[in-house]
């Protein structure tokens, strides 16, 4: 069963941000959402004008014992698209790094734009 989860972060700017949150094959415990939208809402220091983000958490290999947890995160920012994919044996690590990964490539190209 997959669970979508949208919602609209509304940050000081007046920018409005559209956030996705999608599981695919479990349903996900409050704690593990507000903390993947509360990291989420930090990406609008590293650049004002994105306009969708979109956050899939998914499990891998369903038929084994051990399961491999996996972050998808999706940006879309005018005439721009990030795609990052990390997984490991936790969500939040996984989508920690996933994360951490998005930032680079957000700060990397906003300082080619200025430059």
């Amino acid at each position: 069963m997959s669970q979508a989860l949208l919602f609209i972060v509304s940050l000081l700017n007046c920018d409005v941000m559209n956030v996705n949150i999608q599981t695919v094959r479990f349903n996900p415990d409050s704690k593990l959402i507000e903390y993947v939208s509360k990291k989420i809402s930090k990406l609008n220091t590293f650049h004002d004008r994105i306009i969708r983000v979109d956050v899939y958490l998914k499990l891998d290999n369903v038929v084994h014992t051990i399961k491999d947890k996996i972050a998808e995160i999706k940006v879309d920012i005018p005439r721009q698209h990030f795609f990052v994919k990390c997984s490991s044996k936790a969500f939040e690590e996984s989508f920690d790094k996933a994360f951490d990964s998005l930032v680079n490539q957000v700060k990397k190209k906003k300082d080619k734009q200025v430059a």
